[in-house]
């Protein structure tokens, strides 16, 4: 997902692009692809280190690298859009033909991990499509509105006024049980016909049943917001904005936190918990997903971990490549059909794992770029976005 001009800004985004892939491909090893399986063979102490170190991956990064990544699709999208315009050319119907691709790389992905979440992201992205050329101030209310989680509230609220209601399971529960069967006993085409039926409908819904529907349209279209008001360049009042931001989203998280942590106590249906859990979670990750970014931006400026940091700028510009190709990697080591790993290793063994995977991404990243302009999807990407029509 590589911007499509250089300018000052580039540096930083590429470099959090690369964060952003880098905490989804540890997490993703940590937890064997989405393979949930705990091996009983290890000692007392290895088990609760793994447990300890997966809920701590969780709550650091679950659904925030995410959210990175979806406020940095949306930057792009500027940057793009805005390159057409000032060309005189109409960017989006070309956005539109670029979101069909990306679906086809998706449901490639999503072959080898269920989890994909790049079809998502390719059939939400197109709501900035009708809002490219709103004013601010109209795009920043529709996506407070969509960050409102409004169908949550209203679901919430009927059950408030209906206190006998009890709602259906969640439809993704069902798809789940399905794929942890051909998961346990299938071969290399159970998985791989699984995952792009079962396991896609499994994905959506699960996200459909989360907020992430209304979460990451909200988030393109503030990372769009962030293109228009140049956020990533390295000026003072950029600076004075991170550094708000850092301090903000510090304290936003900390309230949120405690509010979920004592939820229970103050809602005993547990339906209507479970609305709650996901508005005040969705929020949660969000002001987390803040932190990061303005605290990975101010490092990168303002501080000696900027040549660290650097290095992921190459990870970064290759940011389509290297997490589908973490996917692939990923079901050889984990899955039955591969050397099925997820059978004799935990988060820690995984971990490791993940890093040495990262590191030698990071390393086949800067062999590449120095060959080549771009990544090999990213280039397959860039030719069919602006294939001749005529």
């Amino acid at each position: 997902m590589s911007l499509a001009i250089k300018n000052p800004r580039i540096d930083v985004v590429d470099a959090l692009r690369g964060f952003a892939i880098m905490c989804i491909v540890l997490l993703h090893n940590m937890e064997h692809f989405e393979f949930y399986y705990f091996p009983t063979q290890f000692p007392d102490w290895l088990t609760n280190l793994d447990k300890n170190l997966l809920a701590s991956a969780y709550f650091l990064f679950g659904g925030k690298a995410y959210a990175i990544f979806a406020i940095l699709f949306g930057f792009s999208f500027y940057i793009q859009n805005d390159n057409q315009n000032k060309q005189g050319k109409d960017f989006r119907l070309r956005f539109f033909w670029r979101m069909l691709l990306l679906l086809v790389f998706g449901f490639i992905n999503t072959a080898f991990y269920q989890g994909d979440i790049l079809t998502m992201y390719a059939i939400l992205g197109l709501i900035l499509i009708p809002v490219c050329n709103l004013s601010n101030k109209v795009v920043f209310i529709i996506a407070v509105i969509f960050m409102f989680q409004p169908l949550e509230w209203a679901k919430y609220l009927y059950m408030m006024l209906h206190p006998d209601y009890i709602p259906a399971p969640n439809l993704s529960e069902g798809y789940y049980k399905e794929i942890a069967d051909y998961m346990n006993n299938g071969g290399f085409w159970d998985y791989i016909i699984g995952d792009v039926t079962k396991g896609k409908m499994a994905s959506l819904l699960w996200s459909w049943e989360n907020g992430r529907f209304f979460q990451a349209p909200a988030l393109f279209m503030l990372g769009m917001l962030m293109g228009r008001k140049q956020l990533f360049a390295k000026t003072e009042a950029n600076l004075f904005f991170w550094k708000l931001a850092l301090k903000a989203s510090i304290i936003i998280f900390i309230c949120l936190y405690t509010i979920i942590e004592i939820l229970p106590d103050f809602e005993q249906n547990k339906f209507a918990l479970n609305r709650l859990l996901v508005i005040f979670g969705s929020w949660a990750n969000f002001s987390m997903m803040v932190f990061w970014v303005s605290g990975f931006v101010l490092l990168f400026y303002l501080t000696k971990f900027n040549s660290l940091l650097s290095k992921l700028i190459p990870f970064g510009k290759m940011s389509l490549s290297n997490y589908l190709f973490q996917s692939i990697i990923g079901a050889i080591l984990y899955y039955k059909y591969g050397f099925g790993l997820y059978q004799y290793t935990g988060a820690t063994f995984c971990l490791l794992i993940g890093i040495a995977l990262f590191l030698l991404n990071v390393a086949f990243c800067k062999w590449w770029l120095k060959n080549h302009q771009q990544g090999p999807l990213e280039y397959v990407w860039h030719k069919l976005t602006w294939v001749s029509i005529k």
